[in-house]
């Protein structure tokens, strides 16, 4: 392609926004007839219909967020445009408060900083424990993989593919793998495959010492199903950055478990989320100028 391309960027057009956008090469347009890419952080999706019907010349789509869910269903991937979510822009972000959050459980930080009297000592060091991570080929669970390389876990990877053990290759049924973990971190996209995948008869699965971290979607778990594990100690404990519902409304449950660590789903928050997804607006649209296949493409059929 030659020639300056024109981004409309919306709903809102940010300053930093704009600024990767020139960055990279572009030019910012704000009428939607000289636009040949979109910037779009929004979830107003007839809105964003109703721009896209005006802009002709668009072949490209930038999406904010790396989860696709809400869009997924629109059938707007499929519309012969390029789509491309930010999946893998945030994934070091994101796999660092997996680890925190993991390392936090096994050593009962959810109960010390409850407490308001000196509690006996407890604690589980993270060197040496399995650890199933399910998502583990996607841009944040690969990155959690790579982190969790210097304790000496031993992996097993839920993938598209199924679940393997990292080291031997040898291949296991999910709960199979649930049986063996000592640690569950989940990193899937949410698809209508992963929606309720860890439900009561997977958490069951696991031993009474085992933990569960999910930074992926909160609709991936079972909350009720959860909330009746953590409160009969069917597993030691569990940390969400993500819940369904979300936000979790006061008074649910969850918050009153002193075996339950809940962040705001603040694994990205917008401090460190810009400066990444600048990086991946300034990388695909050379990219895009220059003709070559651009970062995190949707697939149509996957919806991610």
């Amino acid at each position: 392609m030659s020639g300056t391309v024109g981004v409309l960027i919306g709903p809102s057009s940010e300053p930093w926004l704009r600024d990767a956008v020139v960055a990279g090469g572009g030019t910012p347009v704000d009428d939607p007839r000289l636009a040949q890419a979109i910037i779009w952080r929004g979830s107003d999706h007839q809105g964003f219909s109703r721009i896209l019907a005006a802009a002709p010349g668009v072949a490209w789509v930038q999406l904010g967020a790396a989860g696709t869910d809400a869009w997924a269903s629109t059938g707007l991937f499929g519309d012969g445009r390029t789509w491309t979510s930010a999946k893998g822009a945030y994934a070091e972000a994101v796999a660092e408060h997996a680890l925190t959050l993991l390392l936090a459980l096994l050593r009962d930080l959810p109960r010390f900083t409850r407490a308001t009297t000196w509690l006996p000592q407890s604690g589980r060091t993270l060197f040496d424990r399995t650890v199933l991570v399910v998502g583990a080929d996607g841009g944040i669970g690969r990155e959690i993989v790579r982190l969790l390389t210097p304790f000496r876990t031993r992996i097993l990877g839920a993938t598209r593919d199924g679940v393997h053990d990292a080291e031997t290759g040898q291949s296991l049924t999910l709960t199979d793998a649930l049986c063996q973990s000592d640690a569950v971190v989940l990193a899937p996209p949410l698809t209508p495959q992963t929606r309720g995948m860890i439900g009561r008869d997977e958490l069951a699965a696991l031993h009474r010492g085992a933990v569960v971290v999910n930074i992926s979607r909160g609709a991936v778990i079972d909350t009720d199903a959860l909330a009746d594990a953590l409160r009969t100690g069917e597993i030691a404990a569990a940390a969400l950055d993500v819940t369904d519902p979300e936000p979790l409304p006061d008074g649910h449950p969850l918050w009153a478990l002193d075996n339950c660590l809940i962040t705001p789903h603040t694994a990205n928050p917008a401090t460190m989320l810009e400066p990444q997804f600048a990086r991946r607006i300034v990388d695909n649209l050379r990219r895009f100028a220059s003709g070559i296949p651009l970062i995190g493409v949707i697939d149509a059929d996957k919806g991610y």
